[in-house]
């Protein structure tokens, strides 16, 4: 599947358990992920904002479409930010 072996190291590495990494590690993919839900959110408000304006000035009705997928796009990233809170709050404990 990969042809270069650096890349199939980087993959494994992503999809390590969050038991095998340090409270460091995970301290810093926890804000790594909010500041993708900040920015992920922010864009979405004006793509979102957007489709709107052009909903009810233009007529476009098919822009609903992006509302439902934005929210839905979001869903792993807060699943992962509340994963990396739970492992973080166990491991002080």
């Amino acid at each position: 599947m990969f042809r270069n072996l650096s890349l199939k190291n980087k993959y494994k590495r992503m999809k390590t358990e969050v038991s095998d990494q340090s409270i460091e590690s995970l301290k810093k993919q926890r804000n790594l992920m909010k500041g993708v839900a900040i920015g992920y959110a922010l864009v979405m408000a004006v793509a979102i904002s957007l489709a709107l304006y052009l909903i009810f000035t233009k007529q476009k009705a098919y822009l609903l479409a992006i509302i439902p997928v934005c929210m839905i796009v979001m869903i792993p990233i807060l699943m992962r930010v509340s994963q990396l809170n739970t492992a973080i709050k166990n491991r002080n404990n």
